[in-house]
């Protein structure tokens, strides 16, 4: 859906901390607020999600989630196919445990932005979770474990053709810390073309070397 960025692993987390993900103006900020207090008052999932089970929801059972709900968990495992595309492996149990990897990757990214970045994606996953939201600003009917691939690639398009800033910075937010969390992976940096970094700094910064 969007092209590879060529960043090394962890390389974009400062500059993204550094600048709002959603840039909304008043009523912007104002709707989301709402939407978020909304979520929490209808019973969707407002606490990371923490440490889950392996063998049921495809994670590696020894990570524990520090930002991403439940709620937010599905969000992704539909939204990646549709933002990856091709970058994804075509094996099943490959295709899953790259998926459940760039998720944790995700949460991983996000819980160290500061807190401005961490409510804005915050408001922007409870707009997405929120039943009533994802009908009508989202124009997803069934909720995202039932999502395909062609469905959710058709929300991105809409989002990112939209004439409505706020769905556009949505979808920048959405595309830009997926790509990042995948592609700045050292083992997928061969699918954006970065070699990786040059051997005279593996040889000089300890952060390189192979333990």
């Amino acid at each position: 859906m969007t092209d590879p960025l060529t960043l090394p692993e962890g390389q974009d987390s400062i500059s993204l901390d550094r600048r709002s993900f959603l840039r909304t103006g008043l009523g912007g900020a104002l709707f989301l607020g709402t939407i978020s207090v909304t979520a929490g008052l209808s019973g969707c999932a407002t606490s990371p999600a923490g440490r889950l089970g392996a063998v049921e929801t495809r994670m590696d059972a020894r990570y524990r989630f520090q930002f991403l709900t439940a709620d937010d968990i599905k969000l992704f495992e539909a939204l990646l196919p549709a933002i990856l595309g091709s970058a994804l492996p075509e094996q099943a149990n490959a295709r899953r445990m790259a998926i459940a990897s760039t998720v944790e990757r995700i949460d991983a990214g996000i819980h160290k932005f500061g807190p401005a970045n961490q409510k804005e994606l915050r408001q922007l996953f409870d707009l997405l979770n929120l039943g009533i939201t994802r009908v009508t600003i989202a124009r997803i009917w069934s909720p995202w474990p039932n999502v395909t691939t062609e469905q959710a690639n058709g929300f991105l398009e809409r989002w990112r053709s939209s004439s409505i800033g706020l769905l556009n910075n949505g979808y920048m937010a959405l595309t830009k810390i997926s790509n990042v969390a995948f592609y700045g992976y050292q083992e997928n940096w061969h699918l954006s073309g970065y070699p990786g970094p040059p051997e005279w700094a593996v040889q000089a910064l300890p952060q390189f070397r192979k333990a």
